[in-house]
C-alpha cells in the first residue's frame, strides 16, 4: 500500500527533488525565489508553497559554488504559540528564529569552522555545534511561552534591524557570500493581521544588496500593513494550476507517479477517466489529489464515486468550519460563506450546466461578484479562497450590463459532488468549461442581506483566539491518518496539547512503534498540530 507524502514537513530536504514535477508556471516561481528581488508566494494550503521554497533551497545551494547565494529556509509556523507578556515579542521572536536559522544553515555546509567574529551577533555569543545558541533558547522561550504566559524573556541578545542587516554585510564578505536568501514559510498567523503586518514591515526592512527575503502567505486574508506595498516591494506570484490547460492531467499524474506503487499506477492506467475526474475534482491542489486517490486506489467508478461525494461533500469543508469553533468573531462570515456556496451557489452552477449539457453548450464553474458587494460578504470570500473552496481568477471582469466586478471559481470537486455518479458527467462538465459563463451576484443581491443585517461591523480579527481552548480541543480535529490518530489515542494523547508537549521517546511506547516510526509519527502530528492552531 502506498503512504502519500501530503506534506513537504515529511520530505527529507535533501529528497524533495526526488518528488518534483516541474511545469512552466513551478519554474517561474523558483526562478523568482532565485532571483536577487524579494517574492511573495500567494497559495491555498496544499497547493506546493513550502515545495517550491523548498526546491528553490536546494537548487540555491547545488548552485552556491558558482553563483554565490546562500539559501535559508525558515517555518514561522510556531507564531501562534506565542504568548509572552512581550509586547514586542513576534518582531523578537522572528529577528530570533532568522538568527538561529542563518546559523544552522552555515554549521550545516561547514561554514563556520572558523568562526567569523560576526557571526557572534546572530547566536548571542559562542557557537558551539553541540549546543543550541543563546539565541536559539530565546526563539525556544518564546514558543513555550504558551505554558507559562508570564515569562521574563531577556531579548537584549537579539539584534536590531540594522544590527542584522550590518552583520549579514559582514558575513557575506567574510565569507564570500555574495546574498542571503531567505526563504520565509508561513509567514505569519493568519487571523492576526497585526502580526502579519509586523512581518511585511520587517520583510521590506531587511531588504539589502546582500539579503533577499522571500515569504509563502496565503490568498485573502493576509494584511500587508502600511509601509509595504505589495506592487513595489515584492514580485507577487500565485500558484494556480490552470484546470483548462491541455497538460492540467499530464501535470497531476506526473505528480502522483512520483509516489504511486505499481498496483496504483496499473489501476491509474486502466481507469485514466477516471483518474482524470479525480484530478479535476482537486482543481489543482496535489494534496487534495493525492488524498482522495489514497481513498480510492482502485481508482474504479465505484471507489471515484464514493470518494467526491464523501470527501467533497463533507471532509472538504471541514478546515473550513472549524475557523467557525476557533474564531467566534467570525462565525458568522464563515457560516454564511459555507450556506452561499453549498445552498445557493453550487446547485444554481449544477442546474444551469445540466441545461448546457443536454443542449451541446459550454459549461461552468465560475461566480461574478460586483466591485460594490458589502465588505462582509468580501470578507466571506476571502475566507473561502484561503480554505480553497473558491479560487479569485481576475478582478476587474465585465459582466453583464457592463458592470465590473471579481471572477472565481469553485473547487470542481464540490461540484461534481452534486451528482448522483460523479463519474458519469463530471468529465463532461470539465471538457466544456469556459470562464465566459459566470453565475452572476450584483451589489445588492438578496442574499447577501442574510450577512449584512447579521454582522453589523467586521470582526476586528484581533482577541478572539484563545490558544489553551485550542490546545484542550480533541486530537479528531487533526488532519491525520486514522493509524496515526489510533496510535496517539493509544497511549493517551487525547488532546492538541498532549500531542505538542509529547516527546519522542513517549511515541515509542505504542505498539509496533520504533526509532524511525515514533520520528515520522511525532513529526505529521506536530505539523498537523501547527497547521491547525496557525488557521
Amino acid at each position: 500500500m502506498t503512504e502519500f507524502f501530503f506534506r513537504t514537513e515529511d520530505i527529507r530536504p535533501d529528497e524533495v527533488g526526488n518528488y518534483f514535477v516541474e511545469s512552466h508556471q513551478d519554474r517561474k516561481i523558483i526562478s523568482s525565489l532565485k532571483n536577487i528581488n524579494p517574492t511573495i508566494l500567494v497559495g491555498s494550503r496544499g497547493v506546493g508553497k513550502s515545495f517550491l521554497l523548498r526546491i528553490a533551497q536546494k537548487e540555491l545551494m547545488d548552485e552556491l559554488e558558482f553563483k554565490g547565494a546562500f539559501p535559508v529556509y525558515i517555518s514561522f509556523v510556531r507564531s501562534s504559540l506565542l504568548q509572552s507578556t512581550d509586547p514586542e515579542q513576534f518582531k523578537h521572536w522572528m529577528l530570533a528564529k532568522i538568527c538561529s536559522a542563518i546559523i544552522r544553515a552555515l554549521q550545516k555546509q561547514g561554514l563556520l569552522a572558523s568562526i567569523p567574529r560576526s557571526a557572534l551577533s546572530l547566536s548571542g555569543g559562542e557557537v558551539n555545534d553541540s549546543e543550541i545558541t543563546a539565541i536559539e533558547k530565546i526563539a525556544e522561550e518564546y514558543e513555550n511561552s504558551w505554558k507559562n504566559p508570564s515569562p521574563i524573556i531577556d531579548k537584549n541578545l537579539i539584534p536590531s534591524v540594522d544590527k542584522l542587516k550590518e552583520t549579514l554585510e559582514d558575513l557575506s564578505d567574510e565569507l564570500s557570500i555574495k546574498r542571503f536568501v531567505l526563504l520565509i514559510d508561513e509567514a505569519a498567523h493568519i487571523f492576526v493581521p497585526e502580526q502579519q503586518r509586523q512581518f511585511f514591515t520587517l520583510f521590506r526592512d531587511l531588504r539589502s544588496h546582500c539579503i533577499t527575503c522571500n515569504a509563502a502567505v496565503y490568498p485573502g486574508v493576509t494584511s500587508f500593513g502600511e509601509t509595504f506595498q505589495p506592487a513595489h516591494d515584492a514580485t507577487m506570484l500565485t500558484i494556480e494550476r490552470d484546470v483548462m490547460a491541455s497538460d492540467y492531467v499530464t501535470n497531476m499524474r506526473e505528480i502522483v507517479e512520483k509516489q504511486a506503487d505499481a498496483s496504483i499506477l496499473k489501476n491509474i492506467a486502466q481507469y485514466g477517466k477516471n483518474f482524470s475526474i479525480l484530478a479535476y475534482s482537486a482543481s489543482g491542489n496535489p494534496r487534495l489529489l493525492l488524498k482522495t486517490l489514497a481513498a480510492a486506489p482502485k481508482v474504479n467508478s465505484t471507489q471515484v464515486n464514493e470518494i467526491i461525494r464523501e470527501f467533497y461533500r463533507s471532509d472538504i469543508w471541514s478546515e473550513h468550519s472549524v475557523l467557525a469553533d476557533k474564531y467566534i468573531g467570525h462565525r458568522d462570515v464563515i457560516d454564511w460563506g459555507r450556506n452561499f456556496v453549498e445552498g445557493l451557489l453550487l446547485p444554481e452552477i449544477k442546474s444551469k450546466n445540466d441545461n448546457y449539457l443536454s443542449a451541446d453548450k459550454k459549461t461552468s464553474a465560475f461566480l461574478w461578484v460586483h466591485r460594490d458587494a458589502p465588505s462582509e460578504v468580501k470578507e466571506a470570500l476571502r475566507v473561502l479562497n484561503y480554505t480553497g473552496i473558491l479560487s479569485e481568477q481576475a478582478s476587474g471582469i465585465k459582466a453583464s450590463r457592463s458592470e465590473i466586478g471579481t471572477r472565481y471559481a469553485v473547487n470542481l470537486g464540490c461540484l461534481f459532488a452534486l451528482e448522483p455518479t460523479p463519474t458519469s458527467v463530471s468529465f463532461e462538465i470539465t471538457q466544456g468549461l469556459t470562464p465566459k459563463r459566470m453565475t452572476e451576484f450584483g451589489a445588492n443581491h438578496p442574499f447577501f442581506r442574510n450577512l449584512t443585517e447579521k454582522v453589523a461591523n467586521l470582526p476586528t480579527q484581533t482577541g478572539d483566539y484563545a490558544l489553551h481552548e485550542q490546545l484542550d480541543k480533541p486530537i479528531t480535529v487533526l488532519d491525520i491518518s486514522k493509524w496515526q490518530q489510533s496510535k496517539l489515542l493509544e497511549l493517551g494523547l487525547n488532546k492538541i496539547g498532549d500531542v505538542l508537549s509529547a516527546p519522542e521517546k513517549k511515541l515509542k511506547q505504542a505498539s509496533y512503534i520504533g526509532d524511525v516510526r515514533a520520528r515520522r509519527l511525532r513529526n505529521a502530528a506536530v505539523a498537523a498540530v501547527f497547521e491547525y492552531l496557525s488557521g
